[in-house]
């Protein structure tokens, strides 16, 4: 059975409002959660790990005057459920492909936050004729080294023995130091999103990001366009290493964002939506 649910939503940028439809629908065993709002040109907005489809709320609002826009709770967050003990990329990516089916999308720009650009990287993959431009929002195309994966495993076992501890550390640390204070507010609100969702769930896409693909020669064959949004002071990912790969891609662009980490769509939201704007009028 599908859900439908109307609501409307003020924007964050210049507050207009806008008529959201919430759906709710079969995949697999279970559901997947998510919204459309406006006509024309597709957009989709897919979150970041620790997220939920309510982090593009202002982007969503202020992008369905012109164009048709999706924002998805990926498997295992928000209202969506959890599938496997390991939320794979690809497992992701075709539930955001049956979304797109059950909306009669052909083609798409397709927006990933983090790992949620991973998520997007994968469908690139899959279902390169879907898509019409891609942007990895504080995200990249290398899979985890050794390093990182002992890390993944390590996080692991913090969340089976203290998930909300976990979240309560984890989220101030996406942000630039400088900026933690400043958004406060935001930080308790993403510390809220977070800890609705469930230890299984976590856990889920932390194995699917330990066992992601190396995504970097696809980048490099990939024949649409793509934006790079990078934070200068991003503590998860150094800036060097998404540098470094905006020579593969044969179209790309890049903002780069000074005293701004993990977060820029709220640590320098009118720059980053700015931009996110341009490419869809460009793409879409």
């Amino acid at each position: 059975m599908i859900v439908v649910r109307p609501f409307v939503i003020l924007g964050l940028l210049s507050l207009p409002k806008q008529l959201i439809m919430e759906k709710i629908i079969p995949f697999e065993k279970g559901e997947l959660c998510y919204t459309v709002s406006g006509e024309g040109p597709a957009v989709v907005l897919l979150h970041g790990f620790l997220e939920d489809q309510h982090i593009w709320n202002s982007f969503s609002s202020e992008l369905s005057a012109n164009n048709k826009v999706i924002t998805i709770d990926l498997p295992g967050f928000g209202k969506s459920s959890i599938f496997n003990d390991i939320h794979s990329m690809a497992l992701m990516a075709n539930a955001v492909y049956y979304i797109l089916i059950e909306e009669n999308i052909d083609r798409c720009v397709m927006v990933g936050h983090s790992m949620g650009g991973y998520v997007t990287l994968a469908f690139a993959e899959m279902y390169p004729d879907k898509l019409s431009g891609i942007v990895l929002f504080h995200s990249h195309a290398s899979a985890d080294d050794e390093e990182a994966k002992t890390n993944r495993d390590r996080t692991i076992k913090i969340v089976k023995s203290d998930r909300l501890g976990f979240i309560r550390s984890f989220i101030p640390l996406l942000f630039a130091e400088q900026n933690v204070e400043q958004f406060d507010k935001e930080i308790n609100k993403l510390k809220t999103i977070a800890q609705k969702g469930s230890p299984e769930g976590v856990i889920a896409a932390l194995a699917g990001m330990r066992d992601r693909k190396d995504q970097t020669a696809l980048l490099k064959n990939l024949d649409i366009p793509v934006l790079f949004i990078i934070g200068k002071q991003d503590s998860r990912i150094p800036v060097k290493k998404i540098m470094a790969q905006l020579e593969l891609p044969q179209n790309c662009e890049a903002l780069l964002l000074d005293g701004v980490g993990h977060m820029g769509f709220i640590e320098a939201e009118a720059l980053t939506f700015n931009a996110l704007e341009h490419f869809v009028e460009r793409n879409a």
